[in-house]
């Protein structure tokens, strides 16, 4: 039995990672649909996804095109959903969900659903120790959100601290979790 899975990629250094998730997710018997905000396209190309994922990658909230393409917006992305993946997840994202603010699709998306969501921080490691960083998890959490990560090791500035993406093996382990204890229900998410 496929499930569906959102996987949202934003602007950090381990935006390649989400290649190695898409994979993974895929390998797995997940049907895979990318959104890609700006800064993750500094990173990694929307092709590269849409050739891993089988699918369109989406990054913009209005295309040009809208009006002759099949409806593909934040509500019909967020309802294929079965779950919302957010890897890497930045601290501008998880601020961004935390206080409601939709000014793109992948924000849009992540308030639209009704399944679970869940973050894979990465950031530099005094990013991750911010107190407003850390208010705003524990605001997604008591949503309902789940956070997989950040680990400790080496950071992209070449320091070592808390702040690189989790194992891909243990984001789609929270991901597939997620699904399975939603699965059925339809309670109010972050």
């Amino acid at each position: 039995m496929g499930r569906n899975v959102v996987l949202g990629v934003c602007g950090s250094i381990a935006a390649y990672k989400s290649a190695e998730i898409v994979r993974e997710l895929r390998k797995n018997g997940w049907t895979v649909k990318v959104v890609m905000t700006a800064a993750a396209r500094q990173f990694i190309t929307p092709l590269t996804l849409s050739t891993l994922s089988g699918n369109p990658v989406y990054c913009e909230m209005f295309s040009p095109d809208a009006h002759s393409r099949p409806r593909e917006d934040h509500i019909a992305l967020s309802e294929f959903a079965d779950v919302i993946l957010v890897a890497p997840a930045t601290a501008s994202i998880i601020g961004k969900a935390a206080c409601g603010i939709c000014d793109d699709l992948l924000t849009c998306t992540i308030l639209a659903s009704g399944c679970g969501v869940v973050f894979a921080p990465a950031m530099n490691d005094r990013m991750w120790k911010n107190g407003i960083v850390r208010a705003n998890v524990e605001k997604l959490e008591e949503s309902g959100c789940l956070f997989v990560g950040p680990e400790e090791g080496e950071l992209a500035s070449g320091k070592t601290g808390t702040g690189r993406l989790a194992a891909t093996g243990k984001i789609v382990a929270a991901a597939e979790s997620m699904a399975d204890s939603h699965k059925g229900r339809d309670k109010k998410k972050c």
